[in-house]
């Protein structure tokens, strides 16, 4: 890395206790871990997933990064930040066709020096393969690969050192899921005893099974997961009427605007499960936002 980095990050991110009345009928106490507070451009997981890939393409003398993603990707805008902030040249790989205006997520990328190209949804499924891999080296050389999501063993070691940083007692950490990454580390880093859920921002049954390969490349494949596909919302950045309605109940409770492609989905899940007595009475949760 060719910069200082970023202002401080918040690490470990604060850890604050959620007061609802429906957790309390539930007699459930819940815990946010806030890693949306970490830092403005790199959030939550992002960070976690990045930070030890930055390591391994400043060590493999890397001077461009390269991650894939869709239009409304967190992977590409804070692999841009990353970027902008200890020095790397970046090139986000988006699927689908380019739209103009930029959306203000890509706009941001944008300003952030990252160069975006974009690519058709079968050659998107096809990115991991040689070929694509190799075009993508001709077209802008040598360059460090972040996968979508950050999903590789690095960005497992990365979540993996979440749970240390929690130091009140609790039975279940909690996270939402996309590549399932985040759930594969933390449970990773669990101490005996506790568990893991991820809920599943996607629509279909296939995440489990990307949790236990992701365990399998880092070499510490576990049992103390779970996968919960329910509450999806109808799949990936869909945005129905009773989710709107959810974040903004939530904004207006406690002051928290959750992100209604991951995060809420997970805090509503929270909340339903609690309503029909998924946990028993004195189970502390912490969920983890960001």
């Amino acid at each position: 890395m060719t910069s200082s980095g970023p202002r401080l990050l918040a690490l470990p991110s604060p850890l604050e206790e959620l007061v609802d009345d429906r957790l309390t009928a539930a007699g459930l106490r819940v815990l946010l871990k806030r890693d949306d507070l970490i830092h403005p451009d790199l959030p939550g997981n992002k960070w976690r997933k990045l930070k030890h890939n930055l390591a391994a393409a400043a060590a493999g003398n890397f001077h461009t990064l390269l991650t894939f993603g869709g239009a409304y990707s967190k992977q590409i805008l804070a692999t841009a930040a990353a970027g902008h902030h200890f020095g790397f040249n970046t090139v986000g790989v988006v699927r689908g066709e380019e739209h103009v205006p930029l959306n203000p997520l890509l706009a941001r990328a944008a300003e952030l020096g990252m160069t975006l190209t974009y690519v058709d949804r079968d050659r998107y499924r096809r990115r991991a393969e040689p070929s694509v891999l190799r075009r993508l080296r001709r077209e802008f050389g040598p360059h460090y690969v972040i996968p979508a999501g950050g999903a590789n063993d690095l960005g497992v070691r990365g979540c993996a050192e979440l749970p240390a940083e929690v130091t009140e007692p609790y039975d279940v950490i909690c996270c939402s899921s996309g590549t399932g990454c985040t759930l594969a580390g933390v449970a990773i880093g669990l101490p005996a005893g506790r568990t893991a859920l991820g809920f599943a921002s996607l629509k279909g049954d296939f995440l489990a099974g990307d949790v236990a390969a992701l365990q399998r490349a880092y070499g510490r494949p576990t049992s103390n997961w779970s996968v919960d596909t329910e509450f999806h919302f109808g799949g990936f950045a869909r945005r129905p009427p009773e989710l709107v309605d959810f974040v903004a109940a939530f904004r207006d409770r406690h002051g928290i605007a959750l992100d209604p492609v991951y995060e809420a989905k997970m805090m509503a899940g929270i909340l339903a499960l609690a309503a029909r007595g998924h946990w028993p009475r004195g189970t502390t949760l912490v969920a983890v936002l960001g």
